[in-house]
């Protein structure tokens, strides 16, 4: 991977991520309210609805950036040689190459992810104060809770939503017989990412669940078939799939603007 290759990756992914994170920040923050424990209007309804914008702004850029840098990378890496070379295994590079920018983002979402969600169910908090409360409560680890279940989710959300938004481009670009453009990648992002976003709520929802957790509880240890198993008893299929319609606009406009904002950005400075 050239330096110029990986400088417009990292800023291409910052600009992106920061796009969407900031743009759609109240859908996120009505979807953690409708999965977590003491149910939406308890946990602030639409009250407060920019309440941990904070975290998420500081963590946005760093976040998609490693994301970007980690995919694109491995992409070039696997597809320079070797068994991976050939067109027809392309979506195995594609499901590698974000499985392993997942692992790597998540290092740095996760912090910001926890803190961010406890102050969207508790408006009443700022994003400083939960931050010092969770710090004082369970130390560094304790911004790393749920880091399991947020791989968890984030990986099988990257199986479905990269190697369908690839196909999705490959076939368009194909018909239309030159390159796409921007608002055309961006299309090809926006139903890859809602495909992807409904299939994975369950996991989400159990990643909100034990981020937001008493600590010490059941709950809180980060067991994914036991949290799932709890809210299937006390909620049923609904439950499971809580907060499923804002996640999936959230996650399809977000993927439009996320995945053309990224390839505008990543052409302009190629």
């Amino acid at each position: 991977m050239e330096r110029r290759e990986f400088v417009s990756s990292l800023v291409a992914g910052g600009c992106a991520g920061m796009c969407v994170d900031l743009t759609l920040f109240p859908l996120d923050t009505i979807k953690t309210r409708l999965q977590s424990q003491q149910g939406f209007y308890k946990a602030g309804g639409f009250r407060g609805i920019y309440a941990g914008v904070p975290s998420a702004a500081i963590g946005s850029f760093p976040n998609a950036a490693a994301f970007f840098v980690t995919y694109e990378y491995t992409k070039s890496l696997l597809g320079t040689g070797g068994l991976l070379a050939a067109p027809h295994v392309a979506p195995v590079t594609h499901m590698l190459a974000a499985s392993l920018g997942e692992i790597v983002a998540c290092l740095i979402r996760v912090p910001t992810e926890v803190v961010k969600q406890r102050t969207q169910a508790s408006p009443s908090s700022t994003t400083y104060h939960m931050l010092l409360a969770t710090l004082r409560e369970e130390g560094v680890r304790g911004l790393y809770r749920g880091y399991g279940s947020t791989v968890l989710r984030e990986i099988p959300f990257s199986l479905v939503q990269f190697p369908l938004w690839e196909y999705l481009k490959t076939l368009w670009s194909w018909r239309q017989g030159h390159t796409l453009y921007s608002w055309q990648a961006a299309v090809c992002g926006a139903f890859a990412g809602a495909v992807a976003a409904f299939v994975t709520t369950p996991l989400d929802v159990a990643k909100t669940r034990i981020m937001l957790a008493k600590a010490g509880s059941s709950t809180a240890s980060g067991n994914i078939p036991l949290v799932l198993h709890e809210v299937w008893k006390s909620r049923g299929l609904p439950g499971l799939f809580a907060g499923s319609v804002p996640r999936m606009a959230f996650i399809s406009v977000g993927g439009f603007i996320f995945l053309g904002a990224y390839e505008k950005v990543r052409r302009s400075l190629l």
